[in-house]
This record gives C-alpha cells, sequence and structure tokens, in this order.
C-alpha cells in the first residue's frame, strides 16, 4: 500500500492477472486525501497547436498529458488518478489503447471501464478519458 510523507497508508491497487493484462486494477482502495473529479478529456491538437486528427496515439498521449497538467496544478499527478472511463471510437483501436496506459502509468494502474462509443462530440476525436483522483 503506497503511503503518504506521514507514513499513513494512502492507495491499494486490487491487482488481478487478467485486469494488469489489460493495464487497471480490479479495485484502488483509498484512504485519506482530496478526491478530484476530472471532467472528459480530449485532444484534437497537440501542445504546439498541430492537429492530431486521425493520429490515435497522439490523442491519447495529448489526454493523458492534459490530465497530468491539471492534478499537477492541484498539487498531484496521473499517479493520482483511482478510475477511469475511456470512450474510444473505434473498438480496434482497445488494445492500442491498453498498450499506451502500460507505458503511461507503468504497473499501478488506475480501476477503468473501456467504452467504445459512435462518435465523440467533435468527427475528429477518437478518444476521450474522464476520471477521479485521489491527491493525498
Amino acid at each position: 500500500m503506497a503511503q503518504n510523507a506521514a507514513g499513513i497508508p494512502t492507495r491499494h491497487y486490487l491487482k488481478r492477472e487478467g485486469a494488469q493484462a489489460r493495464s487497471y486494477s480490479q479495485a484502488v482502495v483509498t484512504a485519506g486525501g482530496r478526491t478530484v473529479w476530472l471532467a472528459g478529456q480530449v485532444a484534437p491538437t497537440d501542445t504546439a497547436g498541430k492537429s492530431l486528427t486521425g493520429d490515435f496515439d497522439g490523442q491519447v498521449r495529448e489526454v493523458f498529458r492534459r490530465l497530468d497538467q491539471t492534478l499537477t496544478e492541484l498539487g498531484g499527478s496521473l499517479a493520482d488518478m483511482v478510475t477511469m472511463t475511456v470512450f474510444i471510437t473505434d473498438a480496434r483501436y482497445g488494445d492500442r489503447f491498453v498498450q499506451l496506459r502500460k507505458k503511461i502509468f507503468g504497473d499501478d494502474f488506475p480501476a477503468s471501464a473501456l467504452i467504445t462509443v459512435a462518435a465523440l462530440a467533435r468527427p475528429e476525436l477518437l478518444v476521450e478519458v474522464q476520471g477521479i483522483a485521489v491527491i493525498a
């Protein structure tokens, strides 16, 4: 279990083989901290303003960069995410999303749902992620 600076347990990941293989935790238990509800994040462009239309990998990386930026502004990081809901516009992106998430989160994954939808708010968007974080 992760601990805060005072040595108080703050987070425990329930890891099951099948869930770990798909880069999510079956459950995440937290104690203490501040809860942050993250709005759905999309990424039609990168940080330089370059279009990410048709670039699934680029959109995923940028979505998580933006989520991390939001959490950093609040004193946290992506490591503080305890659950996420992921919306993709094509089921064929599912395995690729899992691979990218594994690279981004390492071994302690948020709980997650991965949902295929017909479309997002704008036609060029391929992925949207919303979540909850607990910042110790």
